[in-house]
């Protein structure tokens, strides 16, 4: 195959590579993991501690309108796949393929017209463009369509810092889903000795440690990152983790399940570390760095709160 028959092929993967790009990402999800019980689709309140909305779950297992599931749920695929979903993606995607076959079909060439490498390197930007345009618009859309609950009106009042704790009782009820329960002082001196135990634990890559403060649906998370890391040769270090402020975003009761998420903001010195030769190849190992999270914490029958889902807050 000489250069002049191979550079359609070669545009004609990197366009197939665009949108691969395009079907993969408008279905990634910024953030952690987990679920909130039937809240797992749900925005948790804002707070003084996280004024904004926080970002949707990337991991989960909790299908919208359920309670904690107990295995992994296969995620339903879109009819027809990628280029059979409806509205504007699908109509992008379908009309860049549509235009290159009948280019084809009709003797012109897949790319009729691109006479050079700068208008193919010309093509490309646009395609670019066109990408980013589409996934802000799909991201829109998402977003548009979550299913409805009703919005906190004002943040919780239920505000500490460090272990100086003011107000309780319930939280805000960001859905009409569960019950309202009161959260007291105990649960958030537990709240904040979590926050430490498991961080650290997740440092030393301690998976039994945290068996014992997380849900299994966690462990399975932090166990993959965990492995990724290993894959990778490097480590991630982790310690002086201090708790600055957080609030009660809200707590509810499923049956005989409690929930209750908490806004936190921490400072922790957070690094990645050869595994090899013990260099820091990301991080500052004498700065610390703050993080402003959304934790929910479960528990079954009254007893020990565990970790079941992690948020960032935007």
């Amino acid at each position: 195959m000489n250069s002049r028959q191979f550079r359609p092929w070669a545009i004609i993967v990197v366009l197939l590579a665009a949108v691969s790009f395009m079907a993969t990402g408008v279905d990634a999800r910024v953030g952690g993991g987990g679920s909130r019980g039937m809240r797992t689709a749900a925005p948790p309140p804002v707070t003084r501690t996280a004024p904004n909305t926080a970002a949707p779950l990337q991991r989960t297992i909790t299908q919208p309108g359920t309670s904690g599931a107990v295995g992994r749920t296969a995620p339903t695929p879109a009819a027809g796949g990628f280029f059979g979903r409806p509205g504007f993606l699908g109509g992008l995607a379908a009309g860049f393929l549509g235009a290159g076959l009948f280019g084809m079909l009709f003797g012109h060439g897949l790319f009729s017209g691109l006479g050079g490498f700068a208008s193919i390197f010309g093509l490309l930007l646009q395609i670019v463009i066109v990408v980013v345009v589409a996934r802000l618009i799909w991201n829109w859309w998402q977003r548009r369509n979550q299913p409805a609950y009703a919005a906190a009106g004002e943040p919780s009042s239920y505000n500490y810092t460090g272990t100086n704790y003011a107000g309780s009782g319930s939280g805000g009820g960001s859905a009409d889903v569960g019950e309202p329960i009161e959260i007291g002082k105990d649960d958030y001196d537990t709240f904040e000795r979590l926050l430490g135990e498991i961080q650290l634990a997740y440092g030393r890559e301690d998976l039994s440690a945290l068996r014992q403060r997380v849900t299994p649906e966690m462990l399975s998370y932090f166990g993959d990152d965990l492995a990724d890391n290993a894959s990778r040769g490097v480590v991630n270090h982790v310690s002086d983790v201090k708790l600055e402020s957080g609030d009660l975003s809200e707590a509810w009761s499923e049956g005989n399940v409690d929930y209750a998420t908490v806004a936190m903001r921490f400072s922790l010195i957070d690094t990645t570390v050869d595994r090899a030769s013990g260099r820091v190849v990301d991080g500052d190992p004498t700065h610390p760095v703050e993080v402003t999270e959304l934790w929910t914490f479960r528990r079954a029958s009254r007893g020990q709160w565990l970790l079941s889902a992690v948020q960032e807050a935007s």
